[in-house]
This record gives structure tokens, sequence and C-alpha cells, in this order.
């Protein structure tokens, strides 16, 4: 089993998303950021590496929101997510071929990648009700 990261990275009330190139495996859907585990690399060094190569930001990691396995026919990981916060500043789009900051509620308007879709669903769970 493959074990990779994803930040859910926080801004004023916002997350950072990105979309995968058509290209890539999930192409032309959303993701949290992150990637794999290299040998040797605990999650956390993974996520702030992964972060800089892919959008150019130092992050500040928080609390895990938890693991998140996902199995398809022809492979399995494990998702580890990581609550982080960024400085000021824009991703540079080095992997992904668009960002948005979203709110919890926007994200059901975008195609997320399968792995991605249970902390979706979390955040859901956690933002406050609309009234």
């Amino acid at each position: 089993m493959i074990r990779v990261t994803a930040a859910v990275i926080e801004r004023a009330g916002k997350i950072l998303i990105a979309r995968r190139r058509p290209e890539d495996r999930f192409g032309g859907v959303w993701e949290f950021p992150g990637g794999k585990i290299e040998p040797g690399e605990t999650p956390e060094e993974c996520l702030r590496r992964e972060i800089s190569e892919e959008l150019g930001l130092a992050v500040a990691l928080g609390p895990c929101l938890g693991t998140f396995p996902y199995h398809a026919a022809d492979w399995s990981i494990v998702l580890i997510a990581f609550r982080a916060s960024a400085a000021d500043g824009e991703p540079v789009l080095r992997d992904h071929d668009a960002f948005r900051w979203a709110t919890p509620r926007e994200l059901l308007c975008f195609d997320f990648a399968e792995p991605d879709r249970p902390i979706v669903r979390l955040l859901l769970k956690e933002a406050p009700r609309e009234r």
C-alpha cells in the first residue's frame, strides 16, 4: 500500500484546492495538494516538501485529520491528511493547472478525486451550519 499525504491549507476561512493536469491519474479533478511519502520520510516532512515543490508555498502543519484508505483495481493508498496554514502569497502552479480558495460549502461545487472525497465530507461535517 502506498502512503500519501494531503494538506488542508486554510486561510481566511477558505481552503486551497488544486486541479490535477489532464494527463495525470485523476486528471482534471480537484484535490487537496500533497504527494507520496518517500522512504525514510515522515508524513510531515513529505507534506512540507510536496507543497514547496508543487505550489512554491511554505506551510505550517497543524493536527492530523485522519487516515483515509482508498482501493482501486490496480493500486491502493492510504491518504494521511493534515490541517495546514500558508504564509501570504499565492501558489505557483507546477504540478496542477488551476487552484482555488474555497469555503467548506463551496467544496461541493468541485469534482474531487475519489481518495480526497472523505476529506471533503469531514470538512463539511465540521463547517458551521448556514442559517
